[in-house]
């Protein structure tokens, strides 16, 4: 038996809205879309082509030993308010903070980029000290099959570089679906400026891990997928299943990635392809 929801009225705002919004079909179930449900406090949404904003932290971002400090903030009823002070905790920048390592950071911005345009759309992100904030569109896969796919993979490539075992993520994420397209504008801008919102730089394009490096003088982000043809530092087992952390970090020319990385531009080239944020 499932046990009551936080929000007692979830459910009955998840049932309505799966019959005027949105009726999940039985293919998009079978490929784990999940349409509307709900995890006890506020409707989700997940369905193909829709916009999701992502938060996923380091699983000593609130330490068991200040947990008088942020206990209560799971507590706290209005949804937005709650979820304000959860990110405003994270921007603290407790525990190990390991994506402090530009070699660390560089591991989980490479997934995220490396099946951009194939399995999802990239539209921001910025890889923090202690979380990863991501806005996407889905494509043919789940929502959380791909974010799973991005924290096996990188829990495990982390933990060997850094040389660490164990827990390198907590589990779950904080998903929010975007209405609209101003909804979707006012994340890209969120997600862009949280470095300088944590005090991190006094400019958000100069964060070296973040999308908004990458735009232009019109705020359209050009990202590149990285080439897939070549193999440097690409493991065998590549193109398997999503969620059996086996997906590489890098594609294409060793040479060219470096450059990308000492520049800052993600795929070694100031020459991406047109696109932009709908």
């Amino acid at each position: 038996m499932n046990k009551p929801p936080h929000n007692p009225g979830v459910r009955d705002l998840v049932a309505g809205k799966r019959q005027w919004h949105h009726r999940q079909s039985a293919e998009e179930g079978c490929r784990g879309f999940r349409g509307w449900h709900e995890r006890g406090y506020v409707p989700h949404f997940d369905a193909p082509g829709c916009a999701q904003f992502v938060t996923f932290r380091l699983a000593d971002s609130f330490p068991a030993g200040r947990r008088s400090e942020w206990q209560a903030l799971f507590e706290i009823e209005g949804d937005r308010e709650r979820l304000a002070k959860l990110a405003e905790y994270l921007d603290r920048g407790h525990g190990e903070c390991c994506l402090r390592r530009p070699d660390a950071a560089r591991v989980v911005e490479s997934a995220l980029l490396f099946f951009h345009e194939e399995r999802y759309e990239l539209c921001a992100w910025v890889v923090m000290p202690n979380h990863v904030h991501v806005l996407f569109k889905t494509g043919t896969m789940a929502m959380t099959d791909i974010v799973e796919s991005w924290k096996s993979y990188t829990a495990n490539e982390v933990n060997k570089l850094i040389g660490r075992r164990g827990r390198l993520w907590q589990p779950g994420y904080w998903d929010t679906y975007m209405r609209d397209g101003a909804h979707e504008l006012r994340t890209v801008r969120y997600v862009e400026a949280n470095p300088v919102k944590a005090g991190l730089v006094r400019e958000a394009r100069a964060w070296r891990w973040s999308s908004a490096r990458c735009r232009d003088e019109f705020g359209r982000l050009p990202v590149q997928p990285l080439s897939t043809d070549g193999s440097a530092g690409v493991p065998p087992a590549y193109g398997g299943q999503p969620t059996q952390g086996n997906e590489p970090s890098t594609r294409g020319d060793g040479r060219t990635l470096q450059a990308g990385w000492e520049t800052g531009a993600p795929s070694g080239s100031t020459c991406f392809r047109a696109g932009g944020i709908s």
